[in-house]
């Protein structure tokens, strides 16, 4: 019952505020500097920070420090930090790297909250220096200074004035925030964009990041009102859940464009020797960043490009490009460029051609791109962009003008400039040519418009913007709900027994038999499986089963059961089954010896008429347990079709990775075959993730093949069975603690309960999760005015409060950075509690709703008193809300549970705060 802080941007998901301080303050808006290392020195770096500081006012003070000096550049110098009469925000260190663990405890002793390492020599230089990393961070946890660095060029804030680098110039003002893990780099973007007039919001070099990673930064440039968009050149991922957290959270509202280094292996080497850090697949890297809605390019043009665009023109809703042009030529080499990329031509509807007909001279070209002849006036431009425009085949306009006899390039542009914004679809547009063209080009990009040179590059930054779009959709489209949700868990207690016996056995290789058992206690269908430790029991169990079948290897030690002659397929009889077993144990004695054979497994032979995949999951030495998903079989390293992604999924993301890879258009029916069942294909890979997330001590596990047959023409249905798996446990030594992290947090079970409320009804309280979109409508639909007048401190109308972009912030939460619990019963949500960390701190902010009709019921209290003891296990120390003076209700249920209640300076609202002690 407390508002949404900022009422006009709706923060119910994210309800930090802007103008609450931000640790990082103290580094980008400094109100004292300190540079430790200021020097007379002409071409050291100490004497070129200082020089930056006072030639480019920032508002604040700055205080040289350098013990052998009483003065530099005409300043008063300090022989320590301690000696500064002033309290220091900002500390900027620039002296040899063993000297920094002792500065940074001093700084920590005066109050200093932020610093800035330039000196290089820690991880990148070996054990000595990651030593020295460890000392700077103890003495910075000590007194919760944010460091940035070390290695690093330095900060720039262009709308202040602040320079606290080495470069040699300042950055112009703007709205892009820019992130370099290259100091080097950041020089070179420095010149170009003072060359092409690009300007920031912020200018970072990151360094090795000790402290200051991606996700704080991302954080913080996401609630900076002046940053529209965050491009980052990226060398190492760092902390790979802090990244995707903030990046999910600020993708939403501000485009974020990367570019990693490293997509070779030889680049990844030199980019590790730099920044002394790990190269995780670049493949999962792809997938961190489709997951999180953030755009990678592959030049530093794109990465500009693709900045300027997306804060100029909405993102496509589709693939498909209309080209219009007034010469062939350039108008294929765009439509080689979107199809090579991703893109689509757009199909031209009749209605279109009609319309288009009445327009163009009889030669036009009939088709897309829709090519207007070299004869184009303004106005057959205009009229044919008015056309194509209205088109529901397509997704966006590229205008391509070449300069002919009749061309008027300027003109043209300024007929274009009513229709820089065409209901929701992006235009751009290329003007060939140099001089003539020039004009042309700044009256469209002044109408945000953008332009190009050439057509390529405009039909490559649309394939960019349509694959922006993709990702952000995959983010927030609304799943459905598995289907075991509501009928029951997997068997937990089996897998765990499992697992348990093999490690007790130190054993990491678990049989087939195992395998299939722990799939089939998350619901995985599998194909039947009989153990048998001799010819007669093999015998056995193939008549129990019913031939023909097939005999496999069974043993503790080979997984790869192909590879030793371990397979035996279409056995017709006992006496072929008798000479399989045979020849299985004769082959694995002769290749690998007779202690790894242990009997055999017989299966029915199951009809191979479908498409053989593989499911599996592995682990990454950045991102933890990573899940594939392509084509299966025993060529599954040959053909490489495949698709990665980070678990956990649910259906859309299940969908989204199927969509990666060649094999989906055959699974959805091709050349005259039915679809395979995709529902079911989806809810198979939803359970197969939660398998891999729960169980953590299975280092690695496939299923390969898992059998997908169509539907059949005589209506016998679509089928899915796992006929081979295999898993891999952590080796015996390693710890329960030392167990691989997932890069996304998983939905927190731990905090799913049964409760009963005071009229006795049982109800069940837990974590909101995406499927629960639906169920908020409805939850919505029973609040009163006065319940929503006290939740948002204004009326709010139905229509807006169950928007699917509002209500997929409220869904589809991080569970890393905020908590959101309901109450429900039967179906029906009945309140709603949220508990949300603010950037950069330790304290969270709560908020909370309960339906009109289930008021009075302890629900409020209830909700409350868990999100505290959620506080308490996130190592929260204080939670606070805003409440209207007259919520009374609300205000008693926080005295009940310790919160004080004091009057802000708005006489109707009340702030409760509970200090939490741990």
């Amino acid at each position: 019952m407390q508002k949404s802080l900022k009422p006009s941007s709706d923060r119910t998901s994210d309800i930090l505020q802007a103008e609450k301080l931000n640790p990082l303050d103290a580094i980008f808006a400094p109100q004292s500097v300190a540079i430790i290392g200021a020097s007379e020195k002409v071409g050291s770096v100490g004497r070129t920070i200082l020089w930056n500081l006072i030639s480019n006012p920032f508002g604040g003070t700055v205080f040289p420090v350098n013990p052998k000096r009483h003065s530099v550049l005409g300043i008063k110098a300090y022989p320590s930090i301690a000696a500064i009469p002033e309290t220091v925000d900002l500390a900027i260190i620039a002296t040899p790297a063993p000297t920094v663990p002792g500065i940074i405890s001093e700084c920590v002793d005066a109050g200093v909250q932020g610093a800035i390492i330039i000196s290089a020599g820690f991880k990148e230089a070996g054990a000595e220096g990651i030593a020295l990393e460890r000392q700077i961070l103890a003495e910075a946890r000590r007194g919760n200074i944010r460091i940035i660095g070390p290695n690093c060029l330095g900060v720039m804030s262009p709308r202040t004035g602040l320079n606290a680098t080495f470069a040699s110039s300042m950055a112009r003002s703007g709205n892009v925030g820019f992130l370099s893990q290259s100091g080097a780099l950041c020089t070179a973007i420095l010149d170009w964009s003072v060359r092409e007039n690009v300007g920031f919001s912020a200018f970072v070099s990151i360094g090795s990041m000790l402290d200051v990673g991606w996700g704080d930064l991302i954080y913080y440039l996401g609630d900076d009102p002046q940053t529209k968009s965050i491009v980052i050149y990226m060398e190492s991922i760092g902390d790979a859940r802090s990244f995707i957290s903030a990046a999910r959270e600020v993708a939403l509202t501000k485009p974020i464009i990367v570019i990693k280094a490293g997509r070779t292996e030889a680049a990844a080497k030199a980019a590790a020797s730099h920044t002394g850090a790990l190269a995780g697949s670049d493949a999962v890297l792809d997938a961190a960043f489709r997951r999180c809605g953030v755009l990678r390019v592959n030049s530093i043009s794109d990465l500009f490009d693709m900045a300027e665009v997306l804060a100029k023109q909405p993102r496509p809703k589709g693939p498909r490009l209309t080209i219009l042009t007034n010469a062939g030529g350039p108008g294929v080499l765009a439509t080689d460029a979107l199809i090579e990329t991703g893109g689509e031509i757009a199909p031209i509807s009749s209605e279109t051609i009609t319309s288009l007909d009445q327009i163009l001279p009889t030669h036009w070209s009939h088709a897309n791109p829709i090519d207007i002849l070299g004869d184009a006036d303004p106005q057959r431009y205009t009229q044919a962009l008015e056309i194509a425009a209205k088109d529901p085949n397509s997704d966006g306009l590229l205008v391509i003008l070449t300069p002919q006899a009749m061309t008027d390039p300027t003109q043209t542009a300024e007929q274009l400039k009513p229709y820089a914004q065409i209901a929701g679809k992006p235009i751009l547009a290329s003007w060939m040519g140099g001089a003539d063209v020039a004009t042309g080009e700044v009256i469209l990009n002044r109408q945000r418009i953008p332009t190009y040179a050439y057509p390529d590059t405009a039909a490559r930054v649309f394939s960019y913007m349509w694959q922006s779009s993709y990702n952000l959709r995959g983010i927030y489209e609304t799943p459905v709900l598995p289907v075991d949700a509501a009928s029951g868990l997997p068997d937990r207690h089996l897998v765990e027994n499992i697992i348990s016996t093999a490690r007790q056995a130190k054993r990491t290789i678990l049989t087939e038999d195992e395998s299939k058992q722990i799939l089939a206690a998350y619901g995985i269908p599998i194909v039947a499986t009989c153990v048998a430790k001799t010819e007669d029991e093999a015998i056995k169990c193939a008549e129990s089963i019913g031939y023909p079948v097939v005999v496999k290897l069974y043993s503790h030690t080979i997984t790869h059961k192909t590879d030793v002659g371990g397979v035996q397929l279409n056995l017709p009889d006992a006496d072929a089954v008798r000479r399989a077993y045979r020849m299985i144990a004769a082959s694995v004695e002769q290749k690998v010896g007779s202690e790894h054979f242990l009997g055999v497994t017989v299966q029915p032979m199951v009809k191979m008429d479908g498409y053989e995949l593989i499911i599996g999951s592995s682990l990454d030495s950045q991102f933890g347990p990573v899940l594939l998903f392509g084509a299966g079989g025993q060529l599954v390293e040959v053909f490489q079709d495949r698709a990665i992604a980070l678990p956990p999924l649910n259906s859309t993301l299940a969908r989204r990775m199927m969509e990666h890879t060649k094999i989906y258009k055959a699974l959805k029916g091709v050349r005259g075959r039915q679809s395979v069942d995709m529902e079911g294909l989806e809810q198979l890979m939803v359970a197969f993730s939660r398998l891999v997330v729960e169980q953590r001590w299975i280092k690695e596990i496939d299923i390969n093949p898992l059998l997908a047959s169509p539907m059949q023409e005589n209506g016998e249905n679509s089928s899915l069975i796992a006929l081979d798996a295999r898993v891999v446990l952590h080796e015996p030594e390693v710890t329960e603690d030392q167990l691989p992290k997932l890069a996304i947090r998983p939905y927190p079970t731990q905090y799913v309960e049964q409760w009963t409320m005071k009229d006795g009804t049982p109800v069940t309280i837990r974590p909101i999760r995406p499927e629960d979109e639906p169920l908020l409508v409805q939850f919505h639909k029973t609040l009163s005015e006065e319940s929503v007048y006290f939740r948002y401190f204004h009326l709010m109308k139905l229509s807006h409060r169950i928007t699917h972009e509002r209500l997929t912030r409220i869904c589809f939460i991080d569970y890393d950075r905020e908590m959101a619990l309901v109450i429900e019963s039967q179906g029906e949500i009945l309140a709603v509690g949220r508990l949300s960390k603010l950037h950069g701190t330790k304290t969270a902010e709560f908020a909370m709703l309960v339906s009109d009709r289930y008021q009075c019921q302890g629900l409020g209290a209830e909700l409350l008193r868990r999100l505290v003891q959620i506080g308490r296990d996130e190592q929260i120390e204080r939670i606070t809300a805003d409440i209207l003076a007259d919520n009374y209700g609300m205000q008693r249920v926080c005295e009940k549970l310790g919160f004080k209640l004091e009057r802000t300076a708005e006489a109707t609202v009340m702030k409760a705060e509970l200090v939490i002690s741990h």
